[in-house]
């Protein structure tokens, strides 16, 4: 068992590398103080002072230099003429001074604020984290709730499977829309706050009423990713019930006497849940993403608005670690994933 999380480890966290390193190319292939909008060149031209061709043509330079963006991309470079060969770089190049600080545990500094990016992502994390694990386990308990009572076959069983249904085919920000407009909303019903979570309040930090202030803004943006999530759960984690209790080991149960409610919990359950576990390798890699929707919709100032923001400023720093992290979450989806595979099914234990 080991040695098959260390591979499943290895193998993530090489794809994980791999698609980093992607968005980095690719985000620094044209990258410049001009694409930029270089803060210091702008500062000189609202001061009224208009700006040479070579004295702007320095100032970008200089902000190249300052920014690491003069050297080669990459180890080595495609050719600039048809005829000629590719060349190579050696070690003085970006990809290879960015890559040798993310191993130190440096991602880097923001272009917009100057601050390291490490503590960009903390403080964003500070509110995504909340919400994402919020929505994990009210998605995952909602589910095992709902999919158990709909496998005892009660009346409410196909308006309930139809709306479901119905709520699947809605895109998340069309559900997140949805809750504004329906519970926050002067005209409708103005429960809970529609934006303002991380703003000062009239409670000071650490106090309760600071805390049920911070929860009742994560009302909305939680219930949007699990409105968005539970569907998918439930309907399959129902499916593979209603397979098992047609099984013959479920009919044997019924034979000696159990009721149908032990059935489900005792014996079908249990094998009704491997195929389910597969989802929640990407339960958490969709909600992590579906934040950046919801945070956006919801003026949240998480990790959504913080990509959102990195992304239209060509905030290179930010948006590489973002993407790892989103990475790494999947890592842990997987790790996890595999460990409760493990639990559930004997064969797997047997065959290690």
């Amino acid at each position: 068992m080991a040695l098959r999380i260390a591979w499943h480890l290895l193998r993530t966290g090489l794809a994980a590398w791999a698609l980093v390193s992607v968005v980095f190319l690719l985000i620094h292939r044209d990258l410049g103080a001009v694409q930029l909008g270089s803060p210091d060149a702008s500062e000189q031209r609202g001061s009224g002072v208009p700006l040479s061709a070579a004295a702007q043509a320095a100032t970008e330079q200089a902000i190249d230099q300052r920014l690491g963006l003069d050297e080669p991309l990459f180890y080595v470079s495609p050719p600039a003429e048809a005829r000629a060969s590719w060349r190579w770089n050696g070690l003085r190049n970006q990809y290879h001074r960015w890559a040798t600080q993310l191993l130190r545990g440096n991602l880097g500094q923001s272009y917009r604020t100057g601050r390291a990016v490490g503590a960009e992502l903390a403080d964003a994390l500070a509110f995504t984290l909340p919400l994402t694990g919020l929505a994990v386990a009210l998605s995952v308990g909602g589910a095992l709730l709902l999919a158990l009572g709909l496998a005892g076959r009660p009346w409410w069983q196909r308006p309930v499977r139809a709306g479901l249904v119905g709520l699947q085919a809605l895109p998340l920000f069309g559900v997140g829309l949805l809750l504004l407009l329906a519970f926050a909303n002067p005209e409708a019903l103005d429960w809970f706050p529609g934006y303002g979570l991380g703003q000062t309040t009239d409670q000071p930090p650490g106090t309760w009423g600071y805390l049920a202030a911070y929860l009742w803004h994560l009302v909305l943006p939680t219930a949007a990713l699990v409105l968005s999530a539970l569907p998918e759960l439930t309907l399959q984690l129902h499916a593979s019930l209603v397979q098992e209790l047609g099984s013959h080991y479920a009919v044997t149960a019924r034979a000696k006497g159990l009721a149908e409610p032990a059935v489900i919990r005792r014996h079908a359950l249990r094998n009704a849940l491997l195929p389910s576990l597969a989802q929640l390798a990407e339960l958490l890699p969709a909600l992590v993403a579906g934040a950046v929707v919801v945070e956006v919709v919801f003026a949240l100032p998480g990790m959504g608005r913080l990509l959102a923001g990195a992304a239209v400023a060509r905030d290179a720093p930010v948006l590489v670690g973002g993407v790892l992290l989103v990475g790494a979450a999947r890592m842990l989806a997987l790790l996890a994933t595999d460990v409760l595979n493990f639990w559930a099914d004997p064969r797997i234990r047997w065959q290690s």
